[in-house]
């Protein structure tokens, strides 16, 4: 019985209100943040990264300029094979020729990787120099990848790393042209 009145007594609290009852508490800071801040960032960088990538408006206007600036290029993306064609805001990009290349398998079946790529340049000036240089370029290339094992080219951070090492080996091979990015137009692992 004594431990029963006990409980009772815990139960009240000082001011007369039981434990049972809900209290009015504060938000503590990190609750805060966590469910009204953190919401309204991620909702404004969703619109945000629409707006920019042209899901929302604006990403018409662009290619209508290019159109009436130049029908014969916009109509055919670029200037033929290994071809530089103009792209939004000064920069242009380089079709490097298609590679085909078998890779390193360590003696079983054989695998290849077909890979086509584009180059973005500051300036239509960067197009000569990198054209002068393309067999170092496509050289390089080669050799690189002839030495990747499938397995290294699987998921996201394998394309990473095979990006950012091609940047590293064309901004090599074209020294005075700088290459702003590699952009993969085909990749197939067979």
């Amino acid at each position: 019985m004594a431990d029963e009145t006990e409980g009772e007594v815990e139960d009240v609290a000082e001011d007369g209100v039981t434990e049972e009852e809900p209290r009015k508490r504060k938000l503590s800071s990190r609750k805060l943040i966590l469910f009204v801040v953190l919401p309204v960032v991620l909702v404004l960088g969703g619109v945000a990264g629409a707006l920019f990538s042209g899901m929302l408006g604006g990403g018409g206007d662009d290619e209508a300029e290019m159109a009436e600036a130049a029908p014969d290029e916009a109509a055919s993306g670029a200037e033929g094979e290994g071809g530089a064609a103009a792209g939004a805001g000064g920069a242009v990009f380089y079709d490097m020729p298609e590679m085909l290349v078998n890779l390193n398998t360590g003696g079983r079946s054989s695998s290849f990787l077909k890979i086509q790529v584009s180059l973005e340049l500051e300036s239509a000036e960067a197009v000569p120099p990198i054209e002068q240089v393309l067999p170092r370029i496509v050289d390089n290339f080669q050799v690189y990848l002839r030495e990747l094992r499938p397995d290294e080219l699987s998921g996201s951070a394998g394309m990473y790393r095979l990006k950012e090492e091609l940047l590293v080996r064309v901004n090599a091979a074209a020294q005075p042209a700088k290459v702003q990015d590699i952009l993969f137009k085909e990749i197939l692992i067979q």
